[in-house]
């Protein structure tokens, strides 16, 4: 018999920041229950909610703004499994997620406030180039990240990245 597999769907941020074109970097946050855990700001979609609501909800929860220019959406959904040592009760039912991507850029003047939520997601947060990125970002997303990012490089939605 088949054990069928549950993934939660979810939304994630691949956010600019406002310097974008003159220089491009990434927002990586700090998570603040999961140690030395780098990512992109994500989160689960609410029933009756579309995956571009649920991205600015989840962008005003996790890094208080939501001031933010959407640039692109990965065309698809992409999922993955939880690495043994993250399943708990924050996740249960689900053996993973799939996720729906988006490129933004925060706007002039948006300001980060990562204390704006009752629970915080992220306690610190950096604006990193992309080798950096990939380096910093925990590990089972470093793959993710690397096809979502240099398919928007590709389409032309990114430029002054090294995708090398």
């Amino acid at each position: 018999m088949e054990i069928r597999k549950r993934y939660r769907p979810n939304v994630a941020a691949i956010i600019l920041s406002s310097n974008y074109p003159h220089k491009c970097e990434f927002f990586l946050g700090k998570r603040s229950d999961i140690k030395n855990s780098w990512q992109f700001p994500q989160g689960g979609i609410d029933k009756g909610e579309t995956p571009k609501e649920a991205l600015l909800r989840e962008l005003q929860e996790e890094i208080g703004c939501s001031s933010v220019e959407v640039i692109a959406e990965y065309p698809f959904w992409i999922k993955y499994d939880f690495p043994n040592r993250t399943s708990g009760k924050k996740v249960y039912p689900f053996d993973g997620q799939t996720q729906k991507y988006f490129l933004v850029k925060l706007k002039k003047g948006a300001e980060i406030n990562l204390d704006s939520y009752d629970e915080p997601e992220f306690e610190d947060y950096r604006y990193v180039e992309y080798k950096q990125l990939l380096k910093k970002a925990t590990y089972f997303k470093r793959k993710i990240y690397k096809r979502v990012i240099e398919h928007f490089f590709k389409e032309g939605y990114i430029s002054n990245v090294d995708s090398t």
